[in-house]
């Protein structure tokens, strides 16, 4: 009998997904304390997407506390799982759509669109992998041309510093980036780089902002 092929959309909220959720609220409540700023803006009927800057592992694990009652779908590098297939099969059955850096994978994109189809939460690291620098100017191309296939709200959400221990580490979740007039002009290079760069802008507002508090 052939081997069920894992997907990381399809699959249900399993039993380690709701363990690691459940892990969470009680790590980013005590040891490494997280707070989320205009956590409203999360709650909002699915699918939408989440764009962040990344700065820790557990990252994505706090995005999964942060949105309890929706499945979130994760884009993750190839590179975590190395060529084990023991980890490959473990983040797929954490909902990770795994990609390689700088690449175009066709199979990660249809996989990003049917989670939009079946009405999930799709997080998207823009940069690709980890950076400690607060301001996020590098942004990996494929992440606009996810967000307005999607035609999905596109939330942005800012991490003011590591998740340390017994250090408080402050969320802001931003209003949805607006892109339908870009839609208007059809996605091209062209309009994939002015989102980029709406992407930049939005955030170094929100980290002037988050500077003022």
């Amino acid at each position: 009998m052939a081997e069920k092929k894992l997907e990381p959309v399809t699959e249900k909220r399993g039993i380690l997904y709701e363990i690691a959720r459940v892990l969470a609220q009680i790590l980013f409540h005590t040891l490494m304390p997280v707070r989320f700023h205009h956590k409203e803006r999360l709650r909002q009927d699915p699918p939408f997407v989440v764009i962040a800057n990344h700065r820790h592992a557990l990252d994505p694990v706090v995005m999964a506390m942060g949105i309890p009652k929706h499945q979130i779908v994760f884009l993750a590098k190839k590179e975590l799982a190395g060529n084990s297939k023991f980890l490959r099969n473990l983040l797929i059955r954490l909902h990770c759509i795994l990609v390689g850096r700088h690449d175009t994978d066709m199979e990660a994109m249809r996989a990003c669109m049917k989670t939009v189809k079946m009405k999930k939460v799709l997080l998207i690291f823009p940069e690709g992998t980890r950076h400690h620098e607060e301001q996020m100017e590098h942004i990996e191309s494929g992440t606009s041309l996810i967000a307005m296939r999607s035609k999905a709200p596109v939330i942005p959400i800012y991490f003011d510093r590591k998740l340390s221990l017994f250090r408080m580490t402050n969320l802001y979740v931003g209003e949805p980036i607006p892109y339908d007039d870009l839609l208007t002009e059809g996605i091209n290079t062209e309009t994939c780089e002015k989102m980029n760069e709406r992407i930049r802008e939005t955030f170094r507002g929100m980290i002037k902002d988050a500077e003022k508090k």
